[in-house]
């Protein structure tokens, strides 16, 4: 069965152009032309992923976002025609897994939608739970997918999710913008590297300034401001199940 992608632009031109080359890869495409009807398709469509402009008519791809997400996550490649970094980085809070500006090659695209499906279908289920403590406050429930700081649940997106969990079995060790974009978001070609930067963002306004720390000229790693990442095998607590 072929995967499903919902594409909302408001742009006929671009919308028609994504929706014939996706075609052509064998994927089944729906097009939504405003806010409004792309949430309508969302939620009749189910898509496995979702090409979703940022600037659309009758509501605004931020709310988009926040509406088809509500319930489950769903992958979401946001575009834009504007290179503002506030807006990307709220289009990432709100749940987009990553986002590539206007205007943009169709090969790129193709490359970043078969990367995201991927990653969401490389998720594999572990026989034993596992968690990662750093430092006394923050827990990585890793096959739970949550996160707790100082007890409370953190609501991280799943990329936000994959990006600390690499980090975190990692103490120690310097990650590139390029190994974290192949080995997180699984691109191959290297380019993405203000999408690593972004999502770095989003995890220290969440968790705290300290969880990752900036290697100039280099890259990322683990913040160094607590003690250092416990894995244990330690079963996890019984508590309701948070969507992250």
């Amino acid at each position: 069965m072929s995967r499903r992608i919902l594409v909302v632009e408001d742009e006929a031109l671009i919308a028609d152009a994504i929706a014939a080359r996706l075609r052509s890869e064998g994927f089944d495409v729906n097009v939504a032309q405003d806010g409004p009807s792309g949430v309508a398709f969302a939620q009749r469509f189910e898509p496995d992923l979702v090409i979703l402009d940022l600037m659309l008519p009758g509501m605004d791809g931020l709310e988009v976002c926040r509406r088809i997400q509500h319930d489950k996550h769903v992958p979401v490649l946001m575009l834009t025609a504007r290179d503002d970094e506030t807006d990307l980085v709220v289009g990432l809070a709100v749940g987009a897994d990553d986002y590539m500006t206007k205007p943009f090659s169709m090969r790129e695209l193709v490359a970043r939608v078969q990367a995201l499906l991927r990653r969401v279908g490389a998720v594999s289920e572990r026989s034993q739970a596992r968690s990662i403590h750093l430092g006394h406050s923050l827990e990585i429930d890793v096959d739970g997918r949550r996160v707790r700081r100082d007890g409370e649940i953190v609501h991280l997106t799943p990329t936000e999710f994959d990006l600390l969990v690499f980090f975190a079995e990692r103490p120690g060790r310097v990650a590139t913008r390029e190994l974290l974009l192949s080995e997180v978001w699984g691109y191959s070609d290297g380019s993405g590297a203000r999408t690593v930067d972004s999502h770095v963002r989003t995890l220290r306004r969440k968790l705290g300034d300290d969880v990752i720390r900036t290697v100039h000229g280099v890259g990322y790693a683990l913040g160094e401001a607590d003690d250092s990442p416990t894995p244990t095998t330690a079963p996890i607590s019984d508590a309701p199940s948070e969507r992250t």
